[in-house]
C-alpha cells in the first residue's frame, strides 16, 4: 500500500510541476501578445491624433489652389 502511495505522490508532483511549467510558459506568451496589442493601440492613437492635422492641413491645400485658380482665370 505505500508503495501506491508513493508511487501516486510521485505523480502528482510530476504532474504539478508540468502544470506550472505549462503555465509560466503560457504567461509569457499572453504578457508578449499584450505588449504588441498595447503597441498596437499606441500606434493608432498616434495616428487617430494626426489625421485631424492632415485633414486641416489638405482643406487649407485646397482653398489656396482655389484661390490661384480663380486668380489666373
Amino acid at each position: 500500500m505505500t508503495e501506491s502511495i508513493i508511487t501516486a505522490l510521485i505523480t502528482g508532483g510530476l504532474t504539478l510541476m508540468g502544470v506550472l511549467a505549462a503555465n509560466n510558459k503560457q504567461q509569457a506568451i499572453t504578457d508578449t501578445k499584450l505588449d504588441e496589442l498595447t503597441r498596437e493601440v499606441r500606434e493608432h492613437n498616434d495616428f487617430a491624433r494626426r489625421v485631424p492635422v492632415v485633414e486641416e492641413q489638405i482643406k487649407v491645400m485646397n482653398h489656396r489652389i482655389s484661390d490661384l485658380e480663380e486668380y489666373h482665370k
